[in-house]
Order: structure tokens, then C-alpha cells, then sequence
């Protein structure tokens, strides 16, 4: 009898409401996949349940079915465009779970039940975004003291040589051996070793400059001096042991001090840091990504170079992934280097509109080759014969920082895009 006293009306615009302040493209067909992305975010955005007390976000419906920690900063990334109140939710729902010890798990579920390892560490980065478009002071002030903790037990419990670079956790599953990297079976991990790692050390530094800049609008010098000095010393870290001079790109070292060798997209996170780069290492890493022996191939970038024995179209080993694809974006512009930037935008959305198009969902990852269309891919193994998410996880549809960082990139390069294309330039 209740949803007999609805107003069907009002019903059904308070729902299409999210849609209203959705950007306008010129383009027709890229406002479709537009619309598609923001619909794939409303989708996996969820009100609050259990232990988790406000709105909060998940990278599918089916299989995840809980929050994860670098997937909900990726969220927040578009919806800031639209509903920064709503990625403010998104982040304090991470933000509440940390533990007493300072770790804040890389998944959660609405029970309260976590996992035993982190994630890549965003967290600042994701609230700094957010408050440049609320001002919410107050999320600020709640944040710091959650996002110190955090990255004080990165510092003290993920660096076993005490040389300031991070290590992954490595566990033994050979289909994941680092899930707390996010690069589950990426070959990087395949020795099983212990490694000081590139991407991790890059996303402590930068979030902890990140801190320091929420500390400075908070008033508070003294903690944006510490952690302003913790960003610079890991950054020199990385310049310092993990760039291999003779290959021109960075990598992942073990304990013993050798180059692990494994060409990965994690070698051009460097670019993401505030420490000024020298300009023939930036030349050094553009030259890797448009080098057709490792990272050059139709649709870039790939998770692995494609001059790697195991390179493939499994998950990380080989796949391009949309959000590694925006943080060498983020790291293009960040140096300098906005045409390079502009063409990585520009191709990365017309692989995703491409398959939009002809298969009216946004994948989770893509052959970067365009050889094997994304049903087929591997995902830690063959496909199933018949696409059944519950019973085998193959490559997921609409994917949700697929969708959102999509998003992002369309917004923020779509006057600029277009003005190239009628240039000529890309």
C-alpha cells in the first residue's frame, strides 16, 4: 500500500536528477559514453549498511560486493564533478575503517569484516581533490589525523631495509601474489621476492605531500614541514635506487640490490612526483612508452611491456588498464608534457567508446594489442565458455573506476581534444 502514495512523477525525476548536471559535449556519440560512465558510477554507489554509515561505492555489483580502498579514490575522482558531497561519503567511508594500529584494509565489507593487507596508498590525494570542490574545511581536519596514522604505519610497516622505498606485501597465491599492490599477478611479483617497490614508493611520496599540503590550509606548519620532508626523501629514494640508467626507466629492486628487470607501466609512476625530474629521464620514459618493443601497441598502455616473455592479455600481464592509463596522464601533465598527455587521452577514450559501442558496457581492462576483444581475455586464467560472473570471474562489465576516470578524462580534455583533432595533431 505504500508505493500506492507515491507520485510516480516526482519519483522518477528525483532519480533521473543525478543525470541533470551531467557535462554537454559537442560530440554526440562521446556524450553517450559520458552518460554510460556516470550511469555505471550510480550503479555501484550504495547507501549505507551495517558498519559502514554513509554512502559509499564498490567497483561492481557482482563479484566484489564491498568498498576497496584505491577503487573508491578512483571514484571519487568524477563524481567530484557532479556530487562532491557524495565523494566526500565516499572517502570517509574508507577513512572510518581504520584499525587502532593505523592500517586501513583494502576491502571491507558492510559486516565490518576486512582483509590483512592495504592497498596503494591515495587516500590524501583523493581527499585534497574532493575538498577543492566542496571547501569543507571540517572533512579536512577529520581527514589529517586518520591520513598521518595511515601513512605513518606504510612508513613503519612496509619498509623491512629501512632505505625509505615500500615493499608490497607478497603472499603466496601464484594468481595473486601482491593483491595488495592492486597488480594482482602482474610478472613483476612472479619471483615471489621481497621488492622496493616503484609504484608504492611513488604513492606514499606523493600522498604524503599530499598531507602536507591539507596540513598548510589547516594552519598547522609544523606537520606540513614533516611530511613535506618525508615526500623529498622518498622521492630522492626513487631517483636515487630505482632508475636504471642503462635501460632509461625505473624499476622494482630486491633486497639485495638488483634491478628486478620487469618492464611495467609502474616504471612511469615517477612522473606523478613534485621533485623536480631531470628532463633527459622524462625524455628516457616518453621514449619507452612510444618504443613499439615495449609499450608502443594500438591501444597503450600496456600493464606490461610487450618485450616481457610473459606478456599476455591476463589481467596484469599485459592489459591496459584506464587506471594506470590517467595516473601517467596525471604524470604527463604534471611534468610538462601535455601533448603527449592529450594523445594518451585521446586514444585511451576511443578504445573504451569503441567497445561501448559494441558491446554497450565498460570493461574492466582491454587487450592492448586489439587483438582479443575484452569478453576474451584472460582473468587469472581462460574465459568460461558462457559468461557466468558468479561462477568464473572474467574480465568485469561496467567496471567502476573504468567508467569514472573515462569520465575524467573526457571532461577534462574534451574542448582540448577536439580542438587537436581539427588541427590535425592527433
Amino acid at each position: 500500500m505504500e508505493g500506492l502514495a507515491y507520485d510516480a512523477l516526482e519519483t522518477a525525476e528525483e532519480r533521473l536528477r543525478f543525470y541533470r548536471h551531467i557535462p554537454k559535449l559537442a560530440d554526440p556519440a562521446e556524450q553517450q559514453l559520458l552518460n554510460k560512465c556516470f550511469s555505471v558510477m550510480k550503479v555501484n554507489t550504495l547507501a549505507s549498511e551495517g558498519t559502514i554509515k554513509q554512502r559509499w561505492s564498490t567497483p561492481d555489483r557482482v563479484p566484489h560486493q564491498a568498498m576497496w580502498l584505491w577503487d573508491s579514490v578512483f571514484h571519487t575522482l568524477a563524481m567530484n564533478k557532479l556530487d562532491p558531497l557524495l565523494s566526500w561519503d565516499f572517502l570517509k567511508s574508507v577513512l572510518d575503517t581504520q584499525q587502532e594500529s593505523g592500517m586501513i584494509p583494502h576491502m571491507t565489507k558492510v559486516d565490518g569484516s576486512g582483509s590483512s593487507i592495504t592497498q596503494p596508498p591515495l587516500l590524501a590525494w583523493g581527499v585534497w581533490e574532493n575538498y577543492c570542490h566542496t571547501k569543507q574545511r571540517l572533512h579536512l581536519q577529520y581527514a589529517l589525523p586518520i591520513l598521518e596514522r595511515y601513512m605513518t604505519w606504510n612508513l613503519s610497516n612496509r619498509d623491512r631495509n629501512g632505505n625509505g622505498l615500500l615493499e608490497w606485501m607478497i603472499e603466496g597465491n601464484p594468481l595473486c601474489r601482491s593483491g595488495e599492490s592492486g597488480m594482482d599477478n602482474s610478472p613483476r611479483f612472479d619471483r615471489a621476492a621481497v621488492l622496493d617497490a616503484v609504484d608504492f614508493s611513488v604513492f606514499a611520496a606523493r600522498d604524503a605531500d599530499f598531507i602536507a599540503l591539507i596540513a598548510e590550509e589547516l594552519e598547522d606548519p609544523e606537520t606540513a614541514k614533516h611530511w613535506k620532508e618525508k615526500a623529498s626523501y622518498i622521492s630522492r629514494q626513487i631517483e636515487a635506487l630505482l632508475w636504471d640508467e642503462g635501460e632509461g626507466f625505473y624499476f622494482d629492486r630486491d633486497m639485495d640490490g638488483n634491478m628486478s628487470q620487469v618492464r611495467a607501466v609502474s616504471g612511469f609512476m615517477p612522473l606523478l612526483l613534485n621533485q623536480t625530474m631531470p628532463i633527459e629521464r622524462i625524455e628516457r620514459l616518453i621514449k619507452n612508452l612510444y618504443d613499439p618493443q615495449h609499450f608502443r601497441t594500438k591501444y597503450p598502455i600496456a600493464s606490461t611491456a610487450v618485450s616481457e616473455a610473459t606478456y599476455g592479455t591476463d589481467m596484469w600481464r599485459g592489459p591496459v588498464w584506464i587506471n594506470m592509463n590517467y595516473l601517467v596522464y596525471t604524470g604527463l601533465i604534471k611534468q610538462g608534457r601535455a601533448e603527449d598527455a592529450k594523445q594518451l587521452a585521446s586514444v585511451t577514450i576511443g578504445m573504451v567508446r569503441n567497445y561501448y559501442e559494441q558491446y554497450g558496457v565498460i570493461f574492466e581492462y582491454y587487450d592492448s594489442y586489439d587483438q582479443v576483444p575484452p569478453p576474451a581475455c584472460y582473468r587469472k586464467g581462460p574465459p568460461s565458455a558462457t559468461y557466468d560472473i558468479r561462477r568464473k570471474m572474467d574480465v568485469i562489465r561496467d567496471y567502476h573506476w573504468s567508467a569514472s576516470l573515462t569520465a575524467c578524462l573526457m571532461m577534462e580534455t574534451s574542448q582540448r581534444v577536439e580542438e587537436a583533432a581539427s588541427d590535425g595533431k592527433i
